[in-house]
Formats: structure tokens, C-alpha cells, sequence
């Protein structure tokens, strides 16, 4: 228990209008909850902060409802049981639950899955090995399907998701060519990540860079950003190219919908393919994904990075930076430490 003895919680305090402001968040403090019979308490100590939270800020129709205004942000977590009344979850054992932006959960241990911090570092749970993980796993392979000697070019590469994608697509025998937003980004890209090639879309002549880098055309592309990056690589897709939408992050905070796209007739010229997809379709292979990916970073074939903030009242300040590309790697908060 915490020496103040409250749970601090982040609530949507109001909806943003374009990109999200302090404004938007609130910290409120409440009694920490007390486990019932067959309960436990939950002590969270690592929050993800994701991108797709944004569009869950709104009231937009989506694949999932509006998050209410007033209450607890959502988010995944990883956690230690403080107190128990169930005897599957003694205390002191670490868990991975969606408890939001808040201290303490109350759970009756259906939503909690079991961590064993021997085989990984507790916060890859939230990453690597977690839902990031999964969803460039799945999207990969199950949409992507990429092949030895294809080209596979990855947006938003040096992030959670494009960075495993990049990895896993080297590992599948592509050619792989991540999309960055800074110089040391494309750096680490191709020298910690063994990408055969980066892009700055902040400085690099885009339209050239694509062709230069993908002589022969993008068999496979891995889109988590969107609008005018999506845009050019499509004017480069190879014959029976297959696009995976997993994010379109440059559009998250547009107040006005972005025109387009305006370049379907390449779909058509090279016979192309695009699909959209939602990572919790593929559950039913989840741990059979998440056991190959668990095995890959142990034999050092995977790598990741993560980027910590310190504080649950620092969550919003991190969650803002996504859309400004502040972040590198992981994004995550700690709010306590394991030992506490």
C-alpha cells in the first residue's frame, strides 16, 4: 500500500479536439479498493501508452465504443497482487491486466494472465511480448505473408510494433526498409536492427528514397502511419503487392477527415491487396505467437527498445508525445517498483 493510502487514477476529462492537450486528462484520487471473497488486489507497476487510445478519446464511430467521459483511461498493465482472497493468484505474484491509467485494480483473476519475470523482464509484457508484439506478429504473418527475397517496407519503423515487423521480416529472409522520423532513428534501424536500408521522412526526398531503396518494387508494406507516407509507397507497390493497415497514426488528430486515397488505381495496376485488421482477431493463436516471439528474443534474434517515464501523473504527457514522435522504442510509464 502506498504511504498516502489513495488510488490515483487519470480520467478523460474531456474530449480533444485535434491533437490531445493536458486539458483532456485528470487526476483524481479515491480509496483504494478492497478485494472481496475471491478477489485480489492488483498494484500496478508498468502502464503502455498507446496510439490507439486516441481514437477511443473519441466519439467517433469505431471498432470499439467511445471511452466515457469521467472515466479511468484505458490502457494494459502489468501488476503484483497485494492482497488476495483467491488462492490461484497469491500475493506477490505479477500479472498482466487492463487496469487503465490508475494505482490499483480489484480483480476476480478471469482477466489477469500470470508472468514469470525468469523468462523476461516484467515490461515486455506490455511490449515485445504483449499486444505490440502479437500485433506485428500476426499482421505479419497472417495478412502479409512474406516471402524469401521480397522487399518489405515498414512505416513508423522504429516504434513498438515496426520495430518487431523490421526483425521478424528480416528473420523470414525480406529485404527490409523501415520509415523513421529522425536520423539516429534510421541509425538504429540499420545498425542495432540489421534493416537493410532507412528512410527519414522528415528530410529524405520520400518518392526518390522508396525507389532507390525498393529497386523492385514493395512486396510487402507495413502501415502504421498513414496519409502521404502510404501515399508514395503505394505509387511503388510491386506486382501483387499486399498492404497491411495496422495504424494510420498521421491521422489520428485531423479535425477534418484527410481527402483520400487518391491512388487506387495501383491497387489495380499491379493487382495489389489491402487489408486492415484488429490485433484481438487472431486471439486464439495469441500465446502460440507470443511463445515464438518469447523464444526469439532469448536467442537474441529479437531486440526492442523501450522509453520510460517515470509517474502515473507523467501518463498523459507520454501518451501526447506519440503523435509527436518524441518517443523511441516502447513507450511506457512505471508507476512503482516491482519490490515495493
Amino acid at each position: 500500500m502506498t504511504s498516502e493510502q489513495v488510488n490515483r487514477q487519470v480520467i478523460l476529462n474531456s474530449r480533444p479536439q485535434g491533437y490531445p492537450t493536458g486539458e483532456n486528462f485528470k487526476i483524481v484520487e479515491g480509496d483504494i479498493p478492497v478485494p472481496g471473497e475471491g478477489q485480489v488486489l492488483v498494484r500496478t507497476l508498468w502502464l503502455s501508452v498507446d496510439p490507439y487510445m486516441r481514437g477511443r478519446m473519441s466519439d467517433a464511430p469505431s471498432y470499439t465504443p467511445p471511452h466515457p467521459v469521467g472515466k479511468t483511461m484505458p490502457g494494459g498493465t502489468v501488476g503484483k497482487i497485494v492482497v488476495s482472497r483467491n488462492a490461484s493468484f497469491p500475493v506477490g505474484t505479477f500479472v498482466e491486466v487492463g487496469a487503465g491509467w490508475q494505482e490499483y485494480l480489484v480483480s476476480s483473476g478471469r482477466n489477469l494472465r500470470k508472468l514469470d519475470p525468469s523468462e523476461a523482464p516484467l515490461s515486455t509484457a506490455l511490449g515485445v511480448l504483449g499486444m505490440p508484439g502479437l500485433t506485428a506478429y500476426h499482421g505479419l504473418f497472417e495478412i502479409g505473408k512474406p516471402q524469401p527475397g521480397e522487399t518489405l517496407v515498414v512505416s513508423g519503423a522504429s516504434g513498438a510494433v515496426g520495430a518487431v515487423v523490421g526483425q521478424l521480416g528480416k528473420l523470414a529472409g525480406c529485404r527490409v526498409v523501415g520509415i523513421a522520423g529522425s536520423a539516429e532513428k534510421v541509425s538504429y534501424l540499420e545498425e542495432e536492427l540489421g534493416f537493410d536500408g532507412g528512410i527519414n521522412y522528415k528530410t529524405d526526398d520520400m518518392e526518390s528514397a522508396i525507389r532507390q531503396q525498393c529497386p523492385n518494387g514493395v512486396d510487402v508494406y507495413f502501415d502504421n502511419v498513414g496519409g502521404e507516407t502510404t501515399d508514395i509507397v503505394m505509387e511503388n507497390l510491386a506486382f501483387r503487392a499486399r498492404m497491411i493497415i495496422c495504424g494510420q497514426i498521421s491521422l489520428y488528430n485531423l479535425e477534418e477527415p484527410d481527402l483520400g486515397p487518391r491512388n487506387l488505381r495501383q491497387l489495380l495496376v499491379h493487382q495489389a491487396s489491402v487489408e486492415g485488421f484488429i490485433v484481438g482477431r487472431f486471439a486464439d493463436r495469441a500465446e502460440v505467437a507470443r511463445a515464438r516471439l518469447t523464444q526469439f528474443v532469448r536467442e537474441g534474434k529479437i531486440t526492442y527498445r523501450e522509453d520510460v517515464v517515470d509517474g502515473l501523473e507523467n501518463a498523459p504527457g507520454a501518451f501526447m508525445g506519440l503523435f509527436q514522435g518524441t518517443n523511441f522504442g516502447k513507450m511506457l510509464v512505471k508507476v512503482s517498483s516491482e519490490n515495493e
